[in-house]
C-alpha cells in the first residue's frame, strides 16, 4: 500500500522527479568517491617521485618522460639565455606580491632548452621588464623539482593573450603556459619546467623556494556522506510524506461522506 500509492495518477510526476532526483544525488556521492581515489592515487605519485634520487638531465632529453615526473627531483647543467626570460606575475612570498623569474637553459651538451624557475622578485621589478640585474653568467648548475606547465586558466581567471608572430614579446605571464611561451622563443622548449630549489648559500634575489604540493585528501569523502544521506532521506522521506497525505485525504473523503444526525448534534 505504501509503496503502490506513489504511482497512481495523482503521484506519478512527482515520484519521477524524486526518483531522477535520488539517481543525481547518489551519482554526485560515488562522483566524489571517485575524486577521492583520484586524490589518493596524486598523493602517492607525488610522495614516491619525491623520495627518488634526484635524476641528472643531461644530453638529448625525452620531454613526453618529463611530462610524467611532476614534482620529481632534478640536476641539470646548462647556460642561461637571459634575452628571452619571462615572469610569472600573482606571486606571493612571505606575504609580499611579487612575480616568479622564468629563464631559459640550454642543456649541456645539447640543442635543448628548458625553462628555469629561478625564483622570486618583488612586483615593481617583475612589471619593469628589465631583470639584467639577476643574470647569472657562464655554465650554471640548478638543483630543484619538475613542473607541470598551465595551459587553462582556474576557473573566473582570465588566461594569457596568444603570441602573435611579429609581434611584441610577452614577458609577463598569469600562467606557465609553455606552449604559448615557445612560440615566442627562436628554439623548442621541453614541455615541463624546473622549479629551482633553495641553497644555503644563495641569500639574495631571486628567492627560491620548494613547492608545496596539496597532499590532503581534501573533503571529498564528506562530501560524498553528505550526498549519500540527503538519497537517504529523500527516499525514505517521500514515501512516508505520501502516505501521510493519502491518510489525510483518505479520511477527509471518509468524514465528507458520512452524513450528521441532527438529533445528536442537538443533543
Amino acid at each position: 500500500m505504501l509503496f503502490r500509492n506513489l504511482f497512481t495518477r495523482r503521484w506519478l510526476f512527482t515520484t519521477l522527479l524524486v526518483i531522477a532526483a535520488l539517481g543525481v544525488l547518489v551519482r554526485l556521492g560515488f562522483w566524489q568517491i571517485d575524486r577521492l581515489h583520484q586524490r589518493r592515487d596524486f598523493n602517492s605519485n607525488v610522495i614516491f617521485r619525491t623520495e627518488q634520487p634526484p635524476l641528472e638531465l643531461s644530453g638529448t632529453v625525452s620531454g613526453k618522460e618529463l611530462a610524467g615526473m611532476e614534482y620529481r627531483h632534478v640536476v641539470v647543467e646548462g647556460e642561461y639565455d637571459h634575452s628571452y626570460q619571462v615572469v610569472l606575475i600573482n606571486q606571493v612570498y612571505h606575504d609580499q606580491y611579487g612575480a616568479r623569474l622564468l629563464t631559459p637553459l640550454r642543456i649541456r651538451n645539447s640543442d635543448q632548452y628548458i625553462l628555469i624557475d629561478r625564483g622570486w622578485i618583488p612586483a615593481d621589478e617583475a612589471l619593469s621588464g628589465s631583470w639584467s640585474q639577476y643574470d647569472e653568467i657562464g655554465l650554471v648548475k640548478v638543483s630543484g623539482m619538475i613542473r607541470a606547465p598551465q595551459s587553462k586558466p582556474d576557473f573566473g581567471r582570465i588566461a594569457d593573450p596568444t603570441p602573435v608572430t611579429g609581434g611584441e614579446r610577452i614577458k609577463i605571464w598569469k600562467l606557465a603556459n609553455l606552449d604559448q611561451m615557445a612560440k615566442q622563443m627562436p628554439f623548442p622548449l621541453l614541455g615541463v619546467y624546473i622549479q629551482q630549489s633553495p641553497n644555503p648559500s644563495w641569500t639574495r634575489l631571486p628567492y627560491r623556494t620548494e613547492p608545496e604540493p596539496d597532499l590532503t585528501e581534501g573533503s571529498h569523502m564528506s562530501y560524498a556522506m553528505q550526498w549519500f544521506t540527503f538519497a537517504i532521506i529523500l527516499a525514505i522521506g517521500y514515501p512516508l510524506y505520501v502516505q501521510r497525505e493519502e491518510r489525510g485525504s483518505l479520511k477527509g473523503r471518509s468524514e465528507k461522506a458520512t452524513p450528521y444526525n441532527s438529533e445528536e448534534l442537538i443533543s
